[in-house]
């Protein structure tokens, strides 16, 4: 079930989407923060929300992008329009890493406060995939599952890179990136897995062959069916074993 939130953030107040599980049977009492991809808030990350919902989860989708509100609304064909893009692209560039991570601590009280009393985790997808990990760096004893999905610049050579944060993580983490991604080529792999192992990390990071950047989610241009449901196995499994 849906619920629409207003949350008091580090810079004022961000919408969210909140989503309960339907069966009481099936309420793990734990908590996802699913950080939005570069297109915003939308129907087709209400229905990965709530697909974490129905596994028992509750879900928090918050707007990364409300200190720029009114903004879009974009679909993924944005990239190919040169006005969305610079709009996305400004988008993007004017909300940093240590914008969510302060944030982060605001969407882990509203996760608490709408009744996950369990374990918290996190899973970002494109831009978000680096949110996600940055949070379970920023508030180690809070999260402990941290999963990326076709995380762009996770391991870049930018001060505030998500990897730097390798050292202060304790959540287990997971990330899937695509076959070919331009925003996380085979340097930044080898940089973070080298980063998470010194680290002393609990972490898989699985390349997803033949997949393109944005493939796990369901109106992006370059989905796949096959790979987005080899996610969800990946994913389903990864928060059991660590949420509960």
């Amino acid at each position: 079930m849906k619920t629409d939130l207003k949350i008091q953030a580090a810079d004022g107040t961000a919408a969210a989407h909140f989503f309960a599980p339907s069966d009481p049977a099936r309420r793990a009492a734990a908590g996802v923060i699913l950080y939005m991809d570069a297109f915003g808030l939308r129907p087709a990350l209400d229905g990965m929300a709530n697909r974490l919902a129905d596994a028992g989860y509750f879900v928090l989708v918050p707007d990364l992008f409300y200190r720029s509100i009114p903004y879009g609304p974009f679909d993924t064909s944005a990239f190919g329009n040169e006005d969305s893009r610079k709009a996305i692209m400004t988008l993007l560039g004017s909300t940093t890493q240590a914008m969510t991570a302060a944030d982060s601590g605001a969407f882990i009280e509203a996760l608490r406060a709408n009744g996950a009393s369990g374990r918290i985790g996190t899973v970002g997808y494109c831009f978000g995939g680096g949110r996600a990990l940055a949070a379970a760096g920023t508030y180690p004893d809070a999260i402990a599952a941290a999963a990326s999905l076709h995380g762009g610049n996770i391991a870049s050579e930018a001060p505030d890179s998500p990897h730097r944060l390798a050292a202060s993580i304790k959540a287990r983490v997971y990330v899937g990136n695509a076959g070919v991604d331009q925003s996380f080529p085979p340097e930044q792999s080898a940089r973070l897995a080298t980063a998470l192992r010194e680290g002393g990390v609990d972490h898989v990071i699985e390349n997803y062959v033949g997949m393109n950047h944005g493939w796990t989610v369901p109106d992006n241009l370059s989905f796949d069916a096959a790979g987005a449901e080899r996610h969800w196995k990946r994913l389903l499994t990864f928060f059991e074993e660590t949420l509960g």
